[in-house]
């Protein structure tokens, strides 16, 4: 692989991670926000990784498993690799109290209520938001780097349905900080730095992995991959979708971004 492609996955991926800032100025400015159009754009996003990992990820792994293990053995490590990577992102968010995970995103009109906080317990809220934010990147910032790594057009897909994800993550954030100190610098500030940990996660990944880097490591972190994106689209994306707007929104935005998926897919075979 050349120092281009490794440039261009690694800017995709500081692209995907710090669009948190967008969710961070869309709380500021929530009078003007409109939920429905973020159901739309979270649906479009869950849409374009369930079809991205389940009809180009995991063949894509399955395709380099079976070319050095055989049919049998390199298709059984690719559905292994596969739910390794929903267990992964599973156990991270079990780890996290449910009603301090930021992806168990609340209505930005229930975070602007400072009768039900005080300002202590929100800015608490809006700290650890950022350091789990953090712990959650790490993953979908590997995700983003190897897809680009191994098709700069599928990695186009991937960076832009993650930084329409990362969005309502920059509100979890910045939200609660700004209403605790009415700081719109410093709630930007640390939503925007929060996003940071996707492109230093893919490069970790890339260093620890290069050294033994071949067709059957490849295959194993991208089914992983695989697995990681549909966790975060069904138990993230979709439920998020529906709490800020109506169901078929939700579900047409995912139709549309399967759709636009199949479309640009088709446009580069």
């Amino acid at each position: 692989m050349s120092i281009e492609n490794i440039v261009f996955a690694f800017g995709l991926t500081v692209f995907a991670g710090l669009s948190t800032g967008i969710g961070s100025t869309m709380a500021f400015f929530s009078r003007n926000f409109n939920p429905k159009f973020l159901a739309g754009s979270l649906g479009f996003s869950a849409g374009v990784m369930i079809y991205i990992s389940l009809v180009e990820i995991f063949f894509k792994a399955k395709d380099s498993l079976v070319s050095e293990l055989g049919t049998r053995g390199g298709y059984w490590v690719t559905v292994i690799a596969f739910f390794g990577g929903i267990a992964l992102i599973a156990i991270i968010d079990r780890l996290i109290p449910s009603y301090e995970n930021p992806h168990e995103i609340k209505n930005i009109k229930e975070q602007k209520t400072l009768d039900e906080y005080k300002n202590k317990k929100l800015l608490r809220m809006g700290m650890f938001s950022a350091l789990v934010i953090s712990i959650h990147n790490f993953p979908e910032g590997l995700a983003t780097f190897m897809g680009a790594l191994s098709d700069p057009a599928l990695g186009i897909s991937i960076a832009v349905a993650i930084a329409i994800h990362n969005i309502p993550e920059g509100v979890a954030v910045s939200a609660p900080i700004y209403y605790s100190t009415r700081s719109r610098k410093k709630a930007f500030w640390l939503s925007f730095l929060s996003g940071l940990a996707e492109p230093i996660g893919a490069l970790l990944g890339f260093f620890i992995l290069r050294t033994f880097f071949n067709q059957i490591t490849f295959g194993v972190i991208f089914a992983g991959v695989a697995g990681i994106m549909i966790y975060i689209s069904l138990d993230e994306l979709l439920p998020t979708a529906e709490e800020y707007g109506e169901h078929h929104i939700a579900i047409g935005g995912l139709i549309g971004g399967m759709l636009v998926m199949a479309l640009s897919l088709l446009m580069f075979a």
